[in-house]
Order: structure tokens, then sequence, then C-alpha cells
């Protein structure tokens, strides 16, 4: 429906200028009587064209051509409103055109010839991925899966460190519970790596080695073996998930080509660094942040800017036109830096953007999940997706706004009733092929040729919603909002089955119940791509 406005509008901006410098916007009345849709704009020239926006929503009017089979009635409301009342026969005319595309309805190519990178979940190969974690994969993948869905190219890239202390760090808790398992006797500091996989990893190495390893360096075999085996595991989680990744890229091979002391000399030679207390500091004064940072620490060690204003000019010589980073709350002061450090490149950062997820409680039972005791001070997202399931992780990391804080409700994920929003779609989806089958014994069949019967006010509601599916999808991507996916497949699900109860199929005239059929068939899929979108799996039995 607003796809037909846009080009009657277009069509008429030729002939009323001062319709060309107004951003269209076309609304749904939060009243359904007052139509289909609605669209201020006579109220934005007011001012411009310094006449009454009752008399320009006239005008328009009046000068607007369009055909009368797709618009029963346009009327002005209001102090200035201009609302469309669309003809049912048209509203019918969707399900044609969802059924004829069928996977490809609502993908767009909008942005074909781009290219996006999403970097997300980047988790240093130190421990299984936590709930967290899962939230930021979800989160990402599911934005890119949006992005391709708009015409991008996408890249999925996994960033991280395997050198510095944390890994070091690392290499020695597994040799010392690798001494420990031979049976000497160690001290075990409160700051090592806790969990139960540093032992499993020991194991491995002694049932592989026996006690040949004893004076082995921890920054060795000890360290190099534990990264293997964490990134397998990682990388295993994700996979149950649905998550793959296009690229990992290695913080370290930034000290190893050079990018870190070229970006340094850089610095130097624009006189946008200088040396203080032995340690080099970035002028980000100049660049309009509070104060300057330091980029080099005294004793010769980095600072997380340094490496991440070198990774982020790679993805600008790799060419993409639109890089997102995906970070936890706890990043949330720190992003602006390398932002500024971007723009002392002459890159424009802009072309970045950086979404910032709140953190996840588990609950059950309204009460939050104390902490696993099995593997150290953390919930593991392969102890979530064992409890619930990929498909509910996946369908409720997406449910909430990034913003918002995300309480996961375990007692509702394993619910296995219409209180559980991943049920309840599920299930419409496999109630919809349920039908397919009963109404093929019947002798009925798919046709398209008498939607005009689709006429009631159950049939209208729900061909309006799956008339707005387009149209979310390119929004939800363009602002990277995967919680209005959830939202809007909730709201068609209900629209769905009050239909479903309202008008019969089997028993109805012929004509009109092969309309019904493929009223449901155009509704089925649309919860499939939706929940293709979230990466949610849709089954045709329950």
């Amino acid at each position: 429906m607003k796809k037909y406005l846009n080009e009657i509008f277009a069509e008429l901006s030729d002939r009323l200028d001062y319709l060309k410098d107004v951003n269209l916007i076309f609304n749904i009345p939060n009243i359904s009587a007052h139509g289909d849709l609605s669209t201020n704009a006579a109220m934005l020239l007011t001012k411009k064209l310094k006449r009454n926006p009752k008399e320009i929503a006239s005008e328009i009017i009046g000068n607007l051509k369009y055909d009368e089979t797709k618009i029963s009635k346009i009327e002005i409301a209001g102090p200035g409103f201009i609302n469309f009342h669309f003809t049912p026969s048209f509203v019918s005319e969707i399900v044609k055109e969802i059924i004829n595309e069928k996977e490809n309805f609502g993908k767009s190519e909008k942005y074909s010839g781009k290219k996006a990178m999403v970097e997300f979940v980047s988790a240093n190969p130190t421990g299984p991925l936590t709930v967290g974690h899962g939230r930021n994969a979800v989160y990402g993948d599911t934005v890119a899966n949006l992005l391709e869905w708009i015409g991008y190219k996408v890249d999925r890239e996994y960033y991280f460190n395997n050198a510095g202390r944390q890994m070091r760090v690392l290499g020695d808790s597994v040799r010392l519970r690798y001494l420990e398992q031979l049976g000497k006797e160690i001290e075990f500091p409160e700051d090592y790596y806790q969990g139960d996989y540093i032992k499993e990893i020991a194991k491995n190495l002694i049932d592989e080695f026996g006690d040949k390893l004893a004076d082995e360096p921890a920054e060795g075999i000890f360290k190099e073996t534990a990264e293997r085996e964490i990134f397998k595991d990682i990388n295993k989680t994700l996979s149950r998930i649905k998550i793959h990744f296009q690229n990992y890229f290695n913080e370290n091979s930034l000290y190893e080509d050079g990018k870190i002391i070229e970006l340094l000399a850089y610095f130097k030679q624009k006189d946008l660094s200088y040396e203080k207390e032995g340690a080099v500091w970035l002028k980000l004064t100049e660049l309009g942040n509070e104060q300057d940072k330091v980029i080099v620490k005294s004793t010769g060690e980095p600072t997380y800017r340094l490496p991440d204003i070198a990774y982020h000019k790679t993805k600008y010589e790799r060419g993409y036109d639109l890089m997102i980073d995906i970070f936890g709350s706890d990043h949330n002061a720190t992003y602006p830096d390398v932002l500024a450090g971007i723009k002392t490149l002459n890159l424009n950062p802009e072309k970045v953007k950086v979404l910032i997820h709140q953190f996840v409680t588990i609950m059950d039972k309204g009460a939050v999940v104390k902490m696993s005791t099995r593997k150290a001070n953390f919930i593991t997202l392969d102890e979530l997706i064992d409890e619930v399931g990929s498909d509910v992780v996946r369908y409720f990391f997406n449910m909430r706004s990034i913003s918002s804080h995300l309480n996961f409700d375990i007692e509702l994920a394993k619910t296995q009733s219409d209180e559980n929003p991943v049920f309840y779609l599920q299930y419409a989806h496999a109630r919809i092929s349920s039908i397919m089958k009963m109404v093929e014994k019947e002798g009925l069949k798919l046709s398209n040729e008498n939607l005009n019967l689709l006429a009631t006010a159950e049939e209208q509601s729900l061909l309006k919603k799956l008339h707005q599916f387009e149209e979310e999808i390119l929004y939800d991507a363009e602002n990277f909002e995967t919680h209005r996916i959830t939202a809007y497949l909730e709201e068609l699900a209900a629209l769905f089955h009050r239909f479903y109860t309202q008008c019969r199929i089997i028993g109805s005239e012929k004509n009109l119940a092969e309309a019904r059929l493929a009223l449901c068939i155009a509704t089925q899929i649309i919860i499939k791509n939706g929940l293709k979108i979230l990466g949610v799996d849709a089954p045709d039995r329950m």
C-alpha cells in the first residue's frame, strides 16, 4: 500500500513542486476508522507555504491521480492529516505477490553493490562462550541477516587477540593443572582461569604426552593447545545456533605486518601524538574529545586504542561501505576514542556503526539463576542451549531492544504453549501445513483467481499486516532493530489465529475456500521468512 502511495506522490511532485522538499512519511493511524494510511505532509508545508494546512491538503488531494479500484476514499482529518482508505480487492492482491516471490518476498536491492562487515562475538580464546557472549552473537548474526536481505554483501568477522597477558595466564593455568594432575604440588593463583575446561585440556595433554611436558614453558604447547581447543569449542557452540564466520582477524597480525609501527609513525609525522612520562599520548583534545589518551604505556605496551584504530583502518582498506561493531555495555566509554582516531586518518567515521547491548540475567521461576559451578563463575552458552534449545535461544536474545537489560526466562522458554512466543509462531507455521493437507483431501487447490472475496474484517486485518512486511524488514535493517521482527511476527500470528477461528475454509463455497487457502499460504511464507532472518526453524509439524 505504501509502495503505491509513493508511486502516485512521486508523479504528483512533478506538478506540485513544493512536495519535492517534503520527506513523505505514511503512517498507520491508531484508529482503524481513520483509514489504512495517513500523512501529515500538508502540516509540514504550512510554514513554508504560509497557508492553512487543510487548504494545502485539499490541493494535494485535488491534484492526486489515483486508481479508484485501489483507493476507495481519501479524506482530511484533524488539523490537516490526509487519510487513505484502500479497497479490499487491492489489499488482497498482496497474496499473489507473496506466493510468487516465496522465500524472496521482503528482500530489497536498495543496497545492492554495497559491502558490509559485521564484527561480533570477538571473545578472546580464554574460555567457553557465556550467555553474555550469546546475546552479542545472536544479535550480530541477525543484523548480518537483515543487511543481506536489503542487498548488502555481508562479511561476518571475529576479531581476537592470542597474545598478551590474558593468553600468558591461560597457558600457565593449563601448565599448572597439568603438573597438578601429575601429582606435583602447585600454587594456583586466584586470578588464573578456574574452570573445569582448563583441567580437561591439561588431562588431554597428559593422555597424549604423559609427563614429557613437565619442564615446558607456559607459552609453548600449553598456550597453543589451550587456544586451539577453546576455539574449537567456541566454533562448535556457535554452529549450534547457526553462526558461521567468513573471517577471523588476529590482533597479533597488526604487529607482525607492521601496521602498529606504521600507525605510530603516522601520528608522530602529523603531530597528533606526543611523549609524556615515558608514555605516548594521542591528541584527542584536538579532535573535540575531553582529554588526550595514552596509546602506548610507559612499559612499551600499547593500550587497546592503538590496535583497535589500526584494525579499523584495515576495514576501510578492504573496501567496506558499512562497518558494524557490536559490543557489550562495558565498552560504552571506550569506542569514542577509536572513532576519533579513525578521524585522524582522514577516514569517514560515519561508516562505522557501534552497537552496544546491555547484559543478560538468566531467570527461572522468578528467581535469578545462580552461576554455574561446573565451569567456574559463569553460565555457558552451551548450557543454555542444552536447557532450552537453539531456536529459543536465538528468538529470546532477539526479543528485546539491545538498549534494554534482558531477563531470559527459562521457565517461559521451556513452556510448550501459546505463552512461549517461539512455540506460538512455530505452531502457526505448522498449523498452516496441516490445513494444506486437510484441504487437499477435500479437493481444494491453491488459486489466486478470487482474492477479491477476502473482505471480512479478519481477512482484511491479516492482509494489511502482510503488506507491512517489506517495509518492516527495510526499517529494521537500516536501524539494526532485530526485536521489531519478533513483535511483527507475533502480531501476524495472532491475526492469523483470529482469522482461522472466524473464517472457515472447509465447508465454505469453493472459490472463497481457495482464496482463504491462498491467504493461509501467504501468511505461512511471511512467518517462515521472518523466522529465517531470526535464525529460527519453521517446522511443518509440532
